[in-house]
Protein backbone atom coordinates (compact mmCIF):
# COMPACT_ATOMS: atom_id res chain seq x y z
CA UNK A 1 0.00 0.00 0.00
CA UNK A 2 1.67 3.56 -1.44
CA UNK A 3 1.47 5.97 1.48
CA UNK A 4 -0.01 9.70 0.62
CA UNK A 5 1.03 12.36 3.29
CA UNK A 6 -2.02 15.00 3.63
CA UNK A 7 -1.12 18.37 4.94
CA UNK A 8 -4.43 20.04 6.74
CA UNK A 9 -6.15 16.69 6.27
CA UNK A 10 -8.41 16.53 9.71
CA UNK A 11 -11.27 18.84 8.20
CA UNK A 12 -12.59 20.83 5.26
CA UNK A 13 -11.06 20.37 1.67
CA UNK A 14 -8.18 18.33 3.06
CA UNK A 15 -10.54 15.97 4.53
CA UNK A 16 -12.76 15.83 1.16
CA UNK A 17 -8.53 14.64 -0.13
CA UNK A 18 -7.59 12.52 2.45
CA UNK A 19 -11.28 10.39 2.11
CA UNK A 20 -10.79 10.18 -1.53
CA UNK A 21 -7.09 9.31 -1.52
CA UNK A 22 -8.06 6.45 0.83
CA UNK A 23 -11.15 5.28 -1.16
CA UNK A 24 -8.96 4.68 -3.81
CA UNK A 25 -6.53 2.67 -1.80
CA UNK A 26 -3.39 4.87 -0.55
CA UNK A 27 -2.67 4.34 2.50
CA UNK A 28 -3.18 8.36 3.95
CA UNK A 29 -1.24 10.22 6.87
CA UNK A 30 -3.55 13.28 7.72
CA UNK A 31 -0.81 15.73 9.29
CA UNK A 32 -2.53 18.74 10.86
CA UNK A 33 -2.46 20.39 14.62
CA UNK A 34 -5.84 18.82 15.87
CA UNK A 35 -7.51 15.63 14.86
CA UNK A 36 -11.35 15.85 13.96
CA UNK A 37 -13.84 13.55 14.81
CA UNK A 38 -15.14 13.13 11.01
CA UNK A 39 -10.83 11.58 10.79
CA UNK A 40 -11.36 9.14 13.70
CA UNK A 41 -14.63 8.01 12.20
CA UNK A 42 -12.88 7.74 8.42
CA UNK A 43 -10.13 5.60 10.37
CA UNK A 44 -7.16 7.91 8.91
CA UNK A 45 -4.18 7.97 10.23
CA UNK A 46 -3.50 11.16 11.86
CA UNK A 47 0.20 12.76 12.61
CA UNK A 48 -0.28 15.76 14.90
CA UNK A 49 2.04 18.56 14.17
CA UNK A 50 2.19 22.28 13.58
CA UNK A 51 3.50 23.01 10.03
CA UNK A 52 4.83 26.35 10.96
CA UNK A 53 7.35 25.14 12.77
CA UNK A 54 9.36 24.12 9.83
CA UNK A 55 12.97 23.36 11.73
CA UNK A 56 10.79 20.40 13.09
CA UNK A 57 9.85 19.46 9.33
CA UNK A 58 13.10 17.09 8.75
CA UNK A 59 12.41 15.05 11.96
CA UNK A 60 8.56 14.71 10.92
CA UNK A 61 9.68 13.41 7.62
CA UNK A 62 12.41 10.75 8.97
CA UNK A 63 9.64 10.01 11.91
CA UNK A 64 6.86 9.36 9.12
CA UNK A 65 9.28 7.27 6.72
CA UNK A 66 10.70 4.96 9.81
CA UNK A 67 6.96 4.51 10.72
CA UNK A 68 5.24 3.69 7.65
CA UNK A 69 7.36 3.40 4.93
CA UNK A 70 8.24 4.93 1.53
CA UNK A 71 6.53 8.08 0.98
CA UNK A 72 5.00 7.83 -2.37
CA UNK A 73 2.45 10.95 -2.25
CA UNK A 74 2.44 14.48 -0.96
CA UNK A 75 -0.29 16.72 -1.13
CA UNK A 76 0.33 20.33 -0.13
CA UNK A 77 -2.85 21.50 1.44
CA UNK A 78 -2.38 23.32 4.52
CA UNK A 79 -2.40 26.93 4.48
CA UNK A 80 -4.18 30.23 5.61
CA UNK A 81 -7.18 31.83 3.90
CA UNK A 82 -6.47 35.50 5.50
CA UNK A 83 -7.92 37.99 3.49
CA UNK A 84 -8.08 42.05 4.11
CA UNK A 85 -6.41 45.00 2.13
CA UNK A 86 -2.74 44.79 2.15
CA UNK A 87 -2.26 48.58 3.11
CA UNK A 88 -4.18 47.72 6.27
CA UNK A 89 -3.19 44.18 6.94
CA UNK A 90 -0.92 43.80 10.00
CA UNK A 91 2.58 42.53 9.25
CA UNK A 92 2.72 39.81 12.05
CA UNK A 93 -0.49 38.10 9.67
CA UNK A 94 1.53 38.98 6.31
CA UNK A 95 4.55 36.96 8.02
CA UNK A 96 2.43 34.14 9.69
CA UNK A 97 0.68 33.57 5.89
CA UNK A 98 3.36 33.63 4.08
CA UNK A 99 5.43 31.38 6.54
CA UNK A 100 2.90 28.60 6.49
CA UNK A 101 1.77 29.17 2.87
CA UNK A 102 5.20 29.15 1.45
CA UNK A 103 8.07 27.80 3.77
CA UNK A 104 5.95 25.03 5.37
CA UNK A 105 5.52 23.54 1.61
CA UNK A 106 8.99 24.57 0.53
CA UNK A 107 10.50 22.29 3.35
CA UNK A 108 8.33 19.87 3.07
CA UNK A 109 8.67 18.83 -0.17
CA UNK A 110 12.13 19.40 -0.13
CA UNK A 111 12.66 16.95 2.59
CA UNK A 112 9.98 14.58 1.03
CA UNK A 113 11.56 14.57 -2.56
CA UNK A 114 14.20 13.29 -0.64
CA UNK A 115 13.04 9.82 0.83
CA UNK A 116 11.48 9.53 -2.85
CA UNK A 117 15.10 9.61 -4.69
CA UNK A 118 16.30 7.59 -2.02
CA UNK A 119 13.61 4.89 -2.57
CA UNK A 120 13.81 5.12 -6.68
CA UNK A 121 9.96 4.29 -7.02
CA UNK A 122 8.98 7.39 -8.37
CA UNK A 123 6.17 9.83 -6.69
CA UNK A 124 3.30 12.17 -7.12
CA UNK A 125 3.13 15.85 -5.61
CA UNK A 126 0.11 17.87 -5.31
CA UNK A 127 -0.03 21.40 -4.44
CA UNK A 128 -3.45 22.82 -3.54
CA UNK A 129 -3.22 26.83 -4.96
CA UNK A 130 -6.11 28.86 -5.65
CA UNK A 131 -7.72 30.75 -8.91
CA UNK A 132 -6.31 33.81 -6.78
CA UNK A 133 -2.87 32.83 -8.13
CA UNK A 134 -4.30 33.09 -11.55
CA UNK A 135 -6.65 36.22 -11.50
CA UNK A 136 -6.88 38.93 -9.61
CA UNK A 137 -9.11 39.36 -6.95
CA UNK A 138 -9.59 42.19 -4.14
CA UNK A 139 -8.50 41.75 -0.80
CA UNK A 140 -6.18 38.88 -1.79
CA UNK A 141 -2.91 40.10 -2.60
CA UNK A 142 -1.19 38.76 -0.11
CA UNK A 143 -3.14 35.28 -0.03
CA UNK A 144 -3.13 35.00 -4.06
CA UNK A 145 1.02 35.67 -3.86
CA UNK A 146 1.28 32.84 -1.88
CA UNK A 147 -0.73 31.09 -3.71
CA UNK A 148 0.99 31.80 -7.30
CA UNK A 149 4.14 30.77 -5.50
CA UNK A 150 3.39 26.87 -5.37
CA UNK A 151 2.61 27.31 -8.72
CA UNK A 152 6.00 28.25 -9.71
CA UNK A 153 7.50 25.70 -6.94
CA UNK A 154 5.68 22.94 -8.90
CA UNK A 155 6.83 23.67 -12.70
CA UNK A 156 10.69 24.28 -11.37
CA UNK A 157 10.12 20.86 -9.54
CA UNK A 158 8.85 19.19 -12.66
CA UNK A 159 11.64 19.37 -14.45
CA UNK A 160 14.52 18.93 -11.47
CA UNK A 161 12.82 15.51 -10.59
CA UNK A 162 11.26 14.14 -13.61
CA UNK A 163 13.69 11.99 -14.55
CA UNK A 164 13.02 9.58 -11.62
CA UNK A 165 9.32 9.56 -12.49
CA UNK A 166 8.15 12.13 -10.02
CA UNK A 167 5.32 14.34 -11.22
CA UNK A 168 4.61 17.56 -9.47
CA UNK A 169 1.40 19.18 -10.14
CA UNK A 170 -1.21 21.63 -8.60
CA UNK A 171 -4.83 22.12 -8.39
CA UNK A 172 -6.39 25.55 -8.28
CA UNK A 173 -9.89 25.80 -6.58
CA UNK A 174 -12.15 28.39 -6.92
CA UNK A 175 -14.96 29.38 -4.66
CA UNK A 176 -15.90 26.33 -3.04
CA UNK A 177 -19.45 25.41 -1.68
CA UNK A 178 -18.34 24.85 2.28
CA UNK A 179 -19.32 26.59 5.58
CA UNK A 180 -17.61 29.76 5.20
CA UNK A 181 -19.73 30.35 1.12
CA UNK A 182 -22.64 29.47 2.97
CA UNK A 183 -22.15 32.64 5.09
CA UNK A 184 -22.13 34.98 2.73
CA UNK A 185 -25.17 36.98 1.89
CA UNK A 186 -26.61 35.60 -0.86
CA UNK A 187 -26.60 38.66 -3.19
CA UNK A 188 -22.73 37.66 -2.64
CA UNK A 189 -23.57 33.79 -3.44
CA UNK A 190 -25.38 34.20 -6.54
CA UNK A 191 -22.82 37.20 -7.93
CA UNK A 192 -20.12 35.21 -7.46
CA UNK A 193 -21.97 31.56 -9.16
CA UNK A 194 -22.98 34.16 -12.10
CA UNK A 195 -19.53 34.45 -12.99
CA UNK A 196 -19.22 31.15 -13.77
CA UNK A 197 -19.33 29.20 -16.85
CA UNK A 198 -21.90 26.66 -14.63
CA UNK A 199 -23.15 28.65 -12.88
CA UNK A 200 -22.70 26.91 -9.39
CA UNK A 201 -19.93 26.65 -6.56
CA UNK A 202 -17.76 23.44 -6.91
CA UNK A 203 -17.65 21.07 -4.05
CA UNK A 204 -14.74 19.78 -2.03
CA UNK A 205 -14.95 16.58 -3.36
CA UNK A 206 -14.74 17.75 -6.86
CA UNK A 207 -11.35 19.10 -5.91
CA UNK A 208 -10.99 15.84 -4.11
CA UNK A 209 -11.54 13.38 -7.03
CA UNK A 210 -8.83 15.93 -9.41
CA UNK A 211 -5.63 14.66 -6.62
CA UNK A 212 -6.90 11.52 -6.84
CA UNK A 213 -6.69 11.66 -10.18
CA UNK A 214 -2.99 13.45 -10.26
CA UNK A 215 -1.86 11.03 -7.81
CA UNK A 216 -2.95 8.35 -10.11
CA UNK A 217 -0.94 6.14 -13.06
CA UNK A 218 -4.04 7.56 -15.00
CA UNK A 219 -1.59 10.85 -15.04
CA UNK A 220 1.21 9.48 -15.25
CA UNK A 221 2.34 11.78 -18.23
CA UNK A 222 0.93 14.89 -16.36
CA UNK A 223 3.38 16.85 -14.44
CA UNK A 224 4.06 20.54 -14.36
CA UNK A 225 0.51 21.56 -15.21
CA UNK A 226 -2.38 23.13 -13.26
CA UNK A 227 -6.07 22.08 -13.22
CA UNK A 228 -8.90 24.71 -12.27
CA UNK A 229 -11.57 23.86 -10.32
CA UNK A 230 -13.90 26.37 -10.52
CA UNK A 231 -17.32 25.90 -12.46
CA UNK A 232 -15.73 27.67 -15.24
CA UNK A 233 -14.67 30.89 -13.49
CA UNK A 234 -11.34 31.63 -15.29
CA UNK A 235 -12.81 30.35 -18.74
Amino acid sequence: MRNVLVTGGSRGLGLAISRELQRQGFRVIAVARHESADLVAAKITFCPFDLSETAAIPSLVKRLRKEFGPLYGLVNNAAIGTSGLLATTRDEALERLVRLNTLSPLMLTKYVVRTMLAAGDGGRIVNVASIAAITGYSGLAAYGATKAYLLGLGRALAREVGAADITVNAVAPGFIDTDMTHGMEAEERVRIMRRSALGRFADPVDVAHAVAFLMSEKARNVTGTVLPIDGGTTA
